[in-house]
């Protein structure tokens, strides 16, 4: 959410900005808006006034019945009493035009860093660097669902019974398998100085709100029937939410977490043949990374975050290469972001595994998270995020970069520890 002193000061920062997003439909919403904060600056100006008034004229009161001047003490009561009527009446007309005002900027998109580069959406999104080197064998690479039932390791069939489609059971070697990344992602950030945490998996409507746009609300959350809960869609949400409304002392600063949780999406729309199976279902578990640091420092932040990702996969031999999100893929509240993609050797091409965001003050103003400085005085910190590990997707490049001739699957040496072995065996 913008300042709505920025955005008075600055209409065409804030208008070419939507436009960058090609959201044009939102330009009308700055006029709007600027136009409802001189109506409710004029209506502090006249609460002050009034209250002024007011209180100077009771003071009037006790003096002039002191001297038996009671018919002007009556009248001056009168006036005291059309003061509050009107005062009762401009505090509503206030709090109408701060409502409506909180409504359209929770609509315009945050300011974008200048170094995004312009675009429509995903299809032009901007490849940076590749990290390691894409390999095709020279065997042909099984649909990742075939690899995980030949290990009698998945049953689709039973999910789509029980929870219907974007569902799925995993077992044996494969959930042993999906278990152990999730663990070597854990101790991976743990041992690059994050703090690991278990957060609630439910959320107020009112974090939902602060984390994320309307828009995204929409497209991702599931709501709980009769309650003030949604089931979250990744653990930045109540991540971030822990912080609402609190005064963070500077010296805590950065606050660098690696959280843990099961990520509910509604995953709207329809989508190809390589985004079935478990590419993008309803349910998955996920280790995340937020950080909440000074403003100055999140850039710094933000480039060491995606490398942690990047140095995540290559410590499994996985190729990856970093994307550079565009404007018109940027998600409203995002300052800047970029995915890391890991090489399909099916495929013969990349694709998205983590998504590293950095959201500037948005998420801060919202949920009216603070800082307090040496100075004394309080300022809005800057939040990021990325993904550390999300199977199942993280499982098909895994399987899919270490899977041999015969079948076998080789587990790369970081994760044998968890497994207990250096290699699976089909069990069909």
């Amino acid at each position: 959410m913008l300042d709505i002193k920025f955005v008075r000061e600055n209409p065409d920062i804030v208008k070419q900005n939507i436009k960058n997003k090609f959201q044009n439909e939102k330009l009308p919403l700055v006029d709007e808006v600027i136009e409802l904060d001189a109506k409710r600056r004029e209506y502090i100006g006249e609460t002050e006034t009034l209250r002024a008034e007011r209180n100077r004229i009771s003071k009037e009161i006790g003096g002039l019945m002191a001297k038996g001047l009671r018919e002007e003490a009556e009248a001056a009561k009168r006036r005291v009493g059309e003061f509050a009527e009107r005062l009762s009446e401009v505090e509503r007309l206030m709090q109408e035009a701060d409502e409506k005002m909180t409504a359209i900027l929770m609509r315009l998109p945050n300011i974008i860093d200048k170094s995004v580069p312009i675009g429509k959406d995903d299809s032009e999104n901007v490849e940076v660097q590749r990290f390691g080197e894409p390999v095709v064998p020279d065997f042909e690479i099984p649909y990742h669902t075939d690899i995980m039932e030949s290990f009698c390791g998945i049953d689709l069939d039973a999910a789509h019974r029980v929870a219907g489609n974007g569902f799925y059971y995993l077992m044996g070697d494969i959930a042993r398998l999906h278990s152990s990344v999730i663990s070597y992602a854990r101790d991976f950030m743990i041992a690059r100085g994050f703090t690991y945490c278990v957060p609630p998996f439910m959320i107020r409507g009112k974090v939902a709100a602060g984390v994320m746009s309307f828009s995204e609300m929409d497209a991702m959350m599931y709501k709980i029937e009769g309650e003030d809960l949604y089931l979250i869609g990744t653990s930045e949400h109540s991540m971030i939410g822990r912080f609402i409304d609190q005064i963070i002392p500077e010296t805590t600063l950065p606050c660098t977490l690696t959280s843990y949780s099961p990520c509910f999406r509604k995953e709207k729309g329809a989508h190809g043949l390589e985004e079935r199976g478990v590419y993008r279902i309803h349910q998955f578990e996920k280790q995340e990374m937020i950080v909440i640091c000074r403003p100055e420092e999140s850039m710094d932040w933000y480039n060491k975050m995606w490398r942690h990702s990047v140095d995540l996969f290559r410590s499994m031999d996985i190729p990856v290469r970093q994307l550079e999100c565009c404007s018109g893929d940027l998600a409203d509240l995002k300052v800047k972001s970029c995915d890391i993609e890991a090489w399909s050797p099916r495929q013969k091409k990349y694709f998205e595994v983590c998504s590293c965001s950095n959201l500037g003050d948005a998420q801060a103003r919202r949920l009216k998270i603070r800082v307090k400085g040496a100075d004394g005085k309080t300022y809005l910190p800057h939040t990021l995020n990325n993904t550390v590990a999300a199977p199942p997707r993280m499982l098909i490049a895994l399987l899919e970069n270490n899977l041999c001739a015969d079948g076998s699957v080789k587990i790369p040496e970081v994760l044998r520890p968890y497994m207990g072995t250096d290699v699976i065996v089909p069990k069909k």
